[in-house]
């Protein structure tokens, strides 16, 4: 059973014996499941300042890197995500070139190995997969929970298998986030709450996985 903080944070049972070091693959997944959880909340309501909040916080959380690294790479996923959210005119080659410059500055950082052009066009095709689904009842949950496999894959050179929990849980949290934009996006609304311990629960599934790959 999920305990919440007086603040509305989550903490998950399956913590309890992580220890919260910030880094790629020592990420606290309280820390940085509650920060998502904000930032997806901030971008349904087009809260462009709480979203830029949210992610600083995500990404101090998730890859602790220096300060101005992380509000550099705060501020690419804001506009990133400000270009990738009208619908339907949005512009997926612009928020994939801010997702590019938000994985230059963590490429190569304390163990990770990648290519950030490549991260970035991972990063925004579950993005896409995911707004298609939105919109149409055939796109498959399969195929979205392949989407993350993939990006989580490739980032943290993780072994698909390991990491497909992981995967399904964000996409639980997805399914609880459009039900909630459904509902009203009411911030008191439980779905909110449902969908902060699913991503909570994601990334303690993800941590246990990327903290032993060498």
């Amino acid at each position: 059973m999920q305990r919440v903080t007086p603040a509305g944070a989550v903490r998950h049972p399956g913590t309890e014996g992580v220890v919260p070091v910030a880094g790629p693959r020592l990420f606290d997944p309280v820390l940085v499941g509650n920060r998502e959880a904000d930032g997806w909340a901030a971008y349904y309501r087009h809260e462009w300042p709480r979203f830029l909040v949210a992610a600083v916080g995500m990404v101090s959380a998730g890859f602790g890197m220096d300060r101005r690294r992380t509000l550099a790479g705060a501020w690419y996923v804001l506009r990133a995500n400000q270009l990738w959210s009208p619908y339907p005119d949005n512009q997926p080659d612009g928020a994939r070139a801010y997702m590019r410059l938000f994985y230059a500055l963590v490429a190569n950082h304390d163990g990770l190995r990648l290519d950030p052009a490549r991260a970035a066009r991972l990063e925004v095709e579950w993005w896409r997969i995911h707004r298609e689904r939105q919109h149409d009842d055939t796109v498959s949950r399969d195929s979205l929970v392949d989407a993350l496999v993939e990006l989580y894959g490739y980032v943290y050179t993780a072994d698909p298998a390991a990491i497909r929990p992981a995967a399904e849980h964000r996409v639980n949290a997805m399914d609880l986030s459009d039900r909630w934009v459904a509902a009203g996006r009411d911030r008191a609304h439980p779905l909110l709450a449902a969908e902060r311990r699913a991503l909570v629960a994601s990334y303690a599934a993800l941590r246990r996985v990327v903290e032993h790959v060498p």
